[in-house]
């Protein structure tokens, strides 16, 4: 069933997807700032490996078990000096922030992956040992097919949550 654009729209999908599947959600933010791009993330971003890029990175629970790790990430160039580069959330949303600096969606791609955890991975979601996880990597382009926002997100190949449909016509970075 797909999401209710209110909540597709909302400041949060995951917090107010899962208030509303009576799930009790928590978010925190594990980091944000510059870090060196990955490989696969680079290639998303249409920038070199190594390159800095602003990242942050926050953990979703659902009932205080942890869910989900989800990383965003930006070119320097584009958004640094702005509060995307701050530490906290953003406010309303990461949306709206892309969206007032001129960025309009135009069109992502998504890449599904399904490989062993790293360490970091499988101590932050609390893995069990040899537990994989699945790893959806979706680089979002501007209406000029600049490369705005990449979201990578780590989960639990054996810990299903909840399902997410996109509202045609509604979609977001």
């Amino acid at each position: 069933m797909p999401t209710d654009p209110a909540t597709r729209g909302s400041a949060s999908l995951f917090m107010t997807e899962a208030e509303r599947q009576w799930i009790r959600p928590g978010r925190r933010m594990l980091y944000a700032g510059l870090e060196p791009a990955s490989e696969h993330v680079a290639a998303c971003l249409r920038v070199r490996p190594g390159d800095e890029i602003i990242a942050r990175r926050k953990m979703m629970t659902a009932n205080d078990v942890p869910v989900r790790i989800a990383t965003s990430y930006f070119r320097a160039d584009l958004f640094g000096g702005t509060r995307i580069a701050e530490p906290e959330f953003v406010k309303p949303s990461l949306q709206a922030a892309i969206e007032a600096l001129g960025y309009a969606f135009g069109h992502a791609e998504e890449t599904l992956t399904a490989r062993p955890a790293t360490r970091f991975e499988a101590d932050t979601l609390e893995l069990d040992p040899g537990e994989w996880v699945v790893q959806v990597l979706r680089a979002s382009y501007c209406t000029e097919d600049t490369p705005v926002h990449t979201l990578e997100t780590i989960c639990s190949a054996a810990r299903h949550i909840f399902t997410i449909g996109q509202v045609g016509g509604l979609d977001e970075f």
